[in-house]
């Protein structure tokens, strides 16, 4: 640092240069460089200082490398603390990175508050979870696949053949730990049975072996895969998409029968219009009286009546 002044908004303008002994190593033969060609100032971005914002000027020289067999002619000072071609320095990067993986902030209000751009931000996430993350997931005995929806999908057009290919699917597969805690595991773009497999398959086989069930929604894709990838584990639905089944099979018999009874949709002053809401609803949500009422509507309805209170039964049953 040569020196420090107030730059007339509030912040401070930083005037360093370079003391380090290293910086003048050529970055392709390694070879400390002694032949001076010229100087350069560059403005690399730093993270504000006791709440004021700090503008770096660092005037950096740019070495001749004297190497004969190097291929490189000249180079620039970098540092750990601003490497090569970056215009921010690695504290600021740091920041930004520990913002979104640990301080549950989204890229862009990171980016907001950091005075990033939205790239940069993501970049810096990347990073920082890829030295957070390890390698392979934890080990579990249960994992849940599931579908996201993340914005729309990216059409392009090839230019050879014509024709439009996807290249952003608005779908992503996430593979999370079911009953470890771990969380996320990973993601993948797409929703088809070969991304779940390529995932599962990629993983380490010590790892497969120990998965023994996994939960899935009603979908036939991920079964398929999981049967694939994993023979061995049973596939486990969720107990909503079980309930939420039986709720759609019975409001379809219900909507049958009363097209059969009357010929029509159930209307006001029908048996079954009156008890419609009360077939959604949980046996141990009712009260004594509405039961006694859902029994008595559909019993005046006759034998459909009492094929809509059996389903119902077998719908709380299950």
């Amino acid at each position: 640092m040569t020196q420090v002044k107030a730059d007339g908004s509030g912040g401070s303008t930083v005037y360093v240069v370079t003391n380090q002994d290293s910086a003048r190593a050529c970055p392709s033969c390694g070879v400390f460089a002694t032949r001076l060609k010229d100087y350069r100032t560059t403005r690399p971005r730093h993270l504000p200082c006791g709440g004021r914002p700090v503008s770096i000027r660092w005037r950096k020289a740019r070495w001749r490398c004297t190497e004969p067999a190097c291929p490189r002619g000249s180079f620039t000072e970098a540092i750990r603390a601003v490497p090569a071609r970056m215009r921010t320095t690695t504290a600021l990067r740091q920041a930004a990175g520990t913002a979104v993986c640990d301080g549950g902030r989204t890229v862009v209000q990171a980016g907001r508050d950091l005075h990033l751009s939205w790239p940069i931000v993501q970049r810096c996430f990347q990073d920082y979870a890829a030295k957070a993350l390890p390698e392979t997931p934890p080990a579990t005995s249960a994992i849940g696949i599931d579908e996201t929806r993340r914005g729309k999908p990216v059409w392009k057009q090839n230019p050879a053949t014509q024709k439009w290919e996807l290249v952003a699917d608005a779908w992503h597969i996430g593979f999370v730990d079911a009953i470890g805690g771990h969380g996320l595991f990973g993601q993948v773009e797409g929703r088809n049975a070969a991304s779940v497999t390529d995932w599962l398959t990629s993983q380490p086989a010590s790892w497969r072996e120990q998965v023994r069930y996994v939960a899935i929604d009603l979908c036939s894709t991920f079964r398929a895969a999981v049967h694939r990838a994993l023979p061995h584990a049973a596939v486990v639905v969720d107990c909503f998409h079980i309930v939420q089944l039986a709720q759609r099979h019975l409001a379809d018999l219900r909507r049958r029968l009363t097209w059969k009874q009357h010929g029509r949709r159930a209307r006001k002053g029908d048996s079954i219009y009156t008890v419609r809401k009360l077939l959604r609803r949980n046996n141990e949500d009712l009260t004594d009286e509405q039961r006694a009422l859902l029994k008595a509507e559909l019993g005046h309805m006759g034998t459909y009546g009492r094929q809509i209170y059996a389903a119902w039964q077998a719908k709380e049953l299950l």
